[in-house]
């Protein structure tokens, strides 16, 4: 079963508008350490929404592999064979978006929206939680647990 979704938001936008409001600011600042400061903060803004404009959500052989892009900076796989269990989820707005830690548990990895879907996963002796943020909730954790189901057979 081929699994490609790539969910889209529009959260880049505002990093991008904060890059160019740098730049201007940068042009009308007459400072030469506030300006050079201002240039350096807005490309570092322009390489974070070319990082965080989709994620990509692939099936890769015998692994689930997630990835924010189109600047591939970010990325996270798991084998199939270490799901244990899947379930799909909401969200809150403490969980927020972004990569990070939950206060739920576990890492996020959500681009917009409270849809998502909860993996929990071996690694070494340990249960790990991750949490997918997802337009398709139900499809995604269909997806993982027939693979998760094959590749345990």
């Amino acid at each position: 079963m081929q699994y490609e979704p790539t969910p889209t938001a529009p959260l880049y936008l505002i990093v991008a508008a904060t890059r160019i409001g740098m730049f201007v600011a940068a042009w009308m600042v007459p400072a030469q350490g506030v300006r050079v400061i201002l240039v350096v903060s807005g490309l570092l803004m322009l390489l974070l929404a070319l990082s965080f404009r989709h994620l990509k959500i692939t099936d890769d052989g015998d692994q689930l592999l997630i990835g924010f892009g189109p600047l591939p900076l970010f990325r996270k796989r798991v084998f199939y064979s270490a799901i244990e269990r899947v379930e799909q989820a909401r969200s809150t707005i403490l969980d927020g978006w972004g990569i990070h830690l939950s206060p739920s548990g576990g890492w996020v990895w959500n681009l917009w929206g409270f849809d998502c879907v909860d993996v929990w996963y071996e690694k070494g002796a340990k249960t790990k939680k991750f949490r997918i943020g997802t337009d398709d909730p139900v499809g995604l954790s269909a997806h993982l647990k027939e693979r998760a189901k094959k590749e345990r057979a």
